[in-house]
This record gives C-alpha cells, structure tokens and sequence, in this order.
C-alpha cells in the first residue's frame, strides 16, 4: 500500500497552477513528448484532410444505378472527417502546437493516401482502405499515449469508433453491390 495521499495538497496544486502561465493546458502533470505527439497530431490532420477531400471527389464522381444513396454516404464520411480534423487541430493548439494546413506536403504527412477510384466499387474499395489505414493508425497513436496524454488519447479513441463505423459502412456498400 502506498503510504502518500492520493491528491497533491491544494496547497501545491494552487502554487504549480501559477507557474508557467504561457504554457496554458499543458500543466506539470502532462507526460507526454509534446513534440512527438504534435507531430502525430499533424500527421493525423493531414490523413483526415486527404479522406475529406477524397470522400468529395467520390461524392461528386459516383455514377450509376446505386449512385445517389452511395454518393450520399460519401458526404456524410466527409463531414465527419472533416470534424475530425477540425478536432485534431484544436488539440493541436490546446497543447501548444500549431496546426499544418499547408498544402505543401500534404499527401507525405498523411498515413492515407489519395486514390481517385474510376468506378463505384473503385471508389468505395479506397475509401476502405483508407479506413483501415485510419484505424490502425489511430490504434497505434492510442497505444503511445497511454496514459501520458489521456485528453489526447479519449479524442483519438472518438475518432476511431467513427473510422471503424465508417469502414463498416463501406464494407456493407460493397455486400449490397455484389462486390
């Protein structure tokens, strides 16, 4: 058993609160590599950026019989992902990083990449493997955070649930397609 109290003292907490000031959120008790997980936050932001634009492209491309219902489905994935991004780079900020929008690099920093897809099937069959790209890659990301950033770690494991509903998505688009 340990024998220190479970909380710091309120004394101790109110003194470590008004130190560092300009570092805002980001108190003592964060753990994590800042600079490591800023870039795994950028590089995050990039993936989503590349689905959102991707989903648009499939959205506005989808052609044939079952073409409405699965262009539809497109857009309602990239609005999502687009919140997404709008999340990740608002924990960007909140830890002191600076979110990268820049075009330039865009397609290297992400972990997706960006397929065109010339049929339906094409286009759903990409989004996929986008998806499962997503999903391993926020795995991946989780399991280095542990417990040394759990804000961070929570928001990932959000937007994993969404990867994962949207890869099951896909994977019934397909089964209804006869691929």
């Amino acid at each position: 058993m340990k024998s220190q109290p479970f909380l710091t003292d309120i004394k101790t907490l109110r003194e470590r609160a008004r130190q560092h000031l300009e570092n805002g959120a980001v108190t003592p008790g964060y753990k994590a590599d800042r600079e490591t997980v800023i870039k795994l936050l950028n590089e995050a932001l990039a993936s989503e950026i590349v689905c959102v634009l991707r989903y648009k492209r499939h959205h506005f491309m989808a052609t044939g019989l079952n073409a409405q219902s699965v262009a539809q489905e497109f857009l309602q994935h990239a609005a999502e992902e687009q919140t997404h991004a709008d999340q990740i780079a608002r924990r960007i900020v909140q830890i002191g990083g600076e979110p990268d929008f820049s075009p330039e690099g865009l397609v290297t920093r992400s972990h997706t990449e960006y397929v065109a897809g010339v049929t339906l099937i094409g286009m759903i069959e990409e989004d996929l493997i986008a998806e499962r790209i997503g999903i391993d890659s926020y795995r991946e990301m989780i399991g280095y955070l542990a417990n040394d950033d759990s804000t961070t770690r929570r928001l990932l494991e959000e937007i994993l649930t969404m990867e994962e509903e949207h890869a099951e998505d896909l994977v019934s688009l397909l089964t209804e397609l006869g691929s």
